[in-house]
């Protein structure tokens, strides 16, 4: 343990660049897996190795991937889902890894941009940064919830774009981690620098709804920055149904709340306590806004210039911020009220997620 810590490089430096493995965690991912491994091998700078994590898979997702020349580490006994999957493959590759080698985590229904290894690698030469990981498109799919979407996605793409890569998470989708960062990970939960609520020691906490969103935490508490440059970009899987992005949202948004809880106030939560904070306002407003509605409908009301001039921005704002997807996609965030669905949609996921959190309900993956 503490040969991990010591052997990490100074912050400040440049970090040598070393071998990179990519991980895969994949469950009944056969539709996906295929096209995932391919955009590996397409990289400008492909990885050095290649390794699905298949996770109790009862589909065609193993043989397709041995079928690509892939190795395939199949998980044991795992009840934990992603993060357990994970755990057990590093806790066999680690020791056999140099500090200066790198470790991919990418999903299996994502594509990587042909630069984005390239990109990643060459940043993590800054041994501030504990991680590098993208941003990401909507692929295709899902009819108009698919549609809203990708204009979400859009939207985050510009937003982190406009921050100079500076990311609030490093997504699951895809990121790269130094080793000795890794290995600094596991030092600090097994001596009490880090949360540990799984008792595992392991790089991923293996209690928490998201995963992704904790290690990110843990690295910026252990002093490291995380990014995402504007050319590490990739493609991802929308949900196809109301239902499942119901399910993926609650997960999310639940998730991000308890790994606060567990890392409690300090210096690294607080501007992740005060988003918290606006989205729990952003709530209660759009509660108040759709009862004002309801009652101006039941009383009768008229068109006030202010409020037709806000409206106005509001849906400038919406247009410009899809402007990359093309004029279509312009065409429909123009009109409010189409958008505004997925907005009251967003929002009553986020108050379940306040809801079972405060009363702790059951986890649900």
């Amino acid at each position: 343990m503490s040969s991990a810590v010591s052997s990490t490089v100074t912050k400040g430096t440049v970090r040598p660049v070393g071998p990179l493995v990519a991980l895969l965690p994949a469950h009944n991912e056969e539709a996906s897996i295929g096209a995932a491994l391919d955009s590996l091998r397409d990289q400008t700078r492909p990885p050095d190795h290649i390794i699905v994590v298949a996770d109790n898979c009862t589909d065609r997702t193993i043989e397709i991937a041995r079928e690509r020349g892939v190795e395939v580490h199949e998980t044991v006994d795992n009840s934990h889902k992603k993060a357990g999957a994970l755990n057990q493959v590093l806790e066999l590759l680690l020791p056999t890894m140099g500090d200066h080698a790198q470790v991919l985590v990418m999903d299996s229904d994502c594509t990587l941009d042909p630069e984005f290894l390239a990109v990643a690698r060459a940043n993590l030469r800054e041994s501030s940064l504990g991680g590098v990981g993208g941003t990401f498109r909507g692929g295709p799919g899902g009819g108009l919830v698919g549609t809203f979407q990708r204009n979400e996605y859009a939207r985050y793409e510009r937003d982190v774009r406009r921050l100079r890569g500076k990311a609030l998470v490093l997504t699951g989708t895809a990121s790269v981690f130094p080793v000795s960062v890794l290995r600094e990970v596991i030092a600090a939960r097994r001596d009490g620098r880090l949360p540990d609520n799984s008792g595992a020691g392991s790089v991923y906490d293996l209690r928490v709804l998201t995963e992704d969103n904790e290690l990110s935490l843990a690295l910026l508490h252990l002093g490291y920055s995380i990014l995402a440059p504007a050319a590490c970009t990739l493609e991802t899987e929308v949900m196809p149904t109301w239902r499942a992005l119901s399910d993926q949202r609650l997960r999310w948004k639940r998730g991000a709340i308890e790994n606060l809880v567990d890392y409690g106030w300090t210096r690294v939560t607080l501007r992740y306590w005060g988003r918290q904070l606006l989205s729990f306002l952003g709530v209660l407003a759009t509660l108040l806004y759709v009862g004002s509605l309801v009652a101006a409908v039941g009383v009768g009301f008229t068109l006030h210039p202010f409020w037709l001039a806000l409206t106005g921005v509001f849906a400038l704002e919406r247009v410009v911020t899809v402007r990359a997807r093309g004029v279509r996609q312009m065409a429909l965030a123009a009109p409010v009220v189409i958008e505004f669905v997925f907005d009251i949609f967003l929002q009553a996921v986020q108050a379940r997620a306040f809801a079972q959190a405060f009363l702790g309900t059951e986890r649900k993956w």
